[in-house]
């Protein structure tokens, strides 16, 4: 059944949040527990569409999976197959992480291209580039990688591209490398948390990779990995989206058990729009509104966040002046501008830059969701608007954000999730 979120905008949110597991962390994890045959235990799992697509995929390859508790999951993966189907990997293009996973257990994978947001182009040449260069052998057929990984050895593998480096790349990479005798070298590794995740946990594994956090990952091949139990780092992206929720609403919201040093940049940016930010070692408290226009650039991590992009464009609508956001990482990712001018925004769009002009009233209207932060920011928006917001396509926000209608009304927001049935006559989508 087709879902709708019903927002009236006006309260401000209030209170205190404890951010979930980190999305981007916890499915290349899930991949990495099929290199071994023992049990890995995850914990701090978020409970997302993604999360149990991936889960699905693991069962498919053959792994035995469990949820004894509520953010806990188990994985054994004794016998695992090395044929991943479209029907499975379609829903979700971070499934390509089991490529790297597949080629470090089984020596060679079979798997169909992935789906996931629309957003842009993006191309998995990088990974596959970066197998070839540990002298795998690499073919693409009808919308099929295959590749033998027989004659693998540890090399020097270059993952920088045209946007910068590859986040599921890197991972790719390091998950192949694992198992793959010889020295392996990354120049250009992705330096998001989310990869030093993945390194913490192959290493409590048995890996031996070091490097990490830096453009230069070096990861010793060993014979064979083991079990471990760990944790999953809090979701940055996620984390950020709430403040903005109280920054656009002029509320006070503190977000526990994250960490301030995974947001850098977009704190400084939050702080150059006027908005108070208190941080310590495990939590973030924003308050008051925004009164400042900005300039924001993507970047690669530490740079400012694309995933964050979205919200940060809904929080400079309430503000006079004009704000500039420039994708380095997608340039084609501002599907939401056009959805947000539906509610009164005024925004240009000129290449691989977006001009808001802010401080614009902004009303309710039906819009519509395009990927996973275009349905969180214009949500976001919605609870800057006058009137009522109908957000079609929740399917994209449950990809990213566990019960996030839920957990904003209990911050405030006069928020809730309706069969799409509910929107008035002429609203929704046929």
């Amino acid at each position: 059944m087709l879902e709708v979120a019903r927002i009236r905008g006006g309260n401000p949110i209030k209170g205190s949040l404890r951010a979930s597991g980190s999305k981007n962390s916890a499915l290349p994890i899930l991949a990495a527990a099929l290199l071994t045959h023992e049990t890995v235990t995850l914990h701090n799992v978020p409970n997302l569409s993604d999360v149990r697509f991936m889960v699905e995929i693991l069962k498919h390859q053959g792994a035995k999976v469990e949820n004894p508790q509520k953010g806990t999951w188990t994985i054994t993966a004794e016998e695992i197959t090395h044929r991943t189907p479209y029907d499975l990997v379609r829903k979700m293009r971070a499934s390509v992480c089991l490529l790297g996973a597949l080629v470090g257990r089984l020596r060679q994978a079979e798997m169909a291209l992935p789906g996931g947001c629309v957003i842009g182009i993006r191309p998995i040449d990088l990974h596959l580039k970066g197998l070839e260069s540990l002298n795998c052998i690499v073919e693409v057929e009808s919308g099929v990688v295959k590749v033998n990984a027989q004659q693998a050895r540890g090399e020097n593998v270059f993952m920088g591209g045209p946007m910068g480096s590859t986040v599921t790349g890197t991972a790719n990479i390091i998950m192949a490398a694992t198992l793959t005798p010889g020295i392996t070298k990354i120049e250009s590794a992705a330096l998001e948390p989310e990869i030093s995740d993945l390194c913490i946990l192959l290493n409590k594994m048995g890996a031996k990779i070091s490097g990490y956090g830096t453009p230069l990952i070096t990861i010793e091949g060993v014979e064979k990995l083991y079990g471990c139990e760990h944790t999953i780092i809090s979701d940055r992206i996620e984390t950020g989206t709430y403040l903005v929720a109280a920054a656009i609403t002029g509320g006070d919201l503190t977000v526990t058990h994250c960490n301030p040093n995974h947001l850098t940049v977009f704190l400084e940016k939050l702080k150059e729009v006027g908005v108070k930010v208190e941080t310590g070692e495990d939590f973030i408290r924003v308050s008051g509104q925004p009164t400042e226009a900005v300039e924001i650039i993507t970047e690669p991590y530490p740079g400012f966040p694309t995933d964050l992009q979205a919200q940060f464009m809904a929080l400079q609508l309430i503000v006079p002046g004009r704000s500039t956001f420039t994708e380095k990482i997608y340039p084609s990712r501002f599907m939401h501008a056009a959805e947000l001018q539906r509610m009164g925004a005024e925004i240009a769009i000129e290449g691989s830059t977006a001009a808001v002009y802010g401080d614009r009233p902004l009303s309710g209207a039906p819009v519509m969701a395009s990927d996973l932060r275009a349905s969180a920011a214009l949500i976001l928006a919605a609870l800057a608007a006058k009137g009522e917001t109908w957000v079609q396509r929740l399917y994209h926000l449950d990809r990213g954000y566990e019960q996030f209608e839920e957990r904003l009304r209990n911050l405030g927001a006069d928020i809730e999730r309706l069969p799409s049935s509910a929107m008035p006559k002429g609203f929704a989508e046929d």
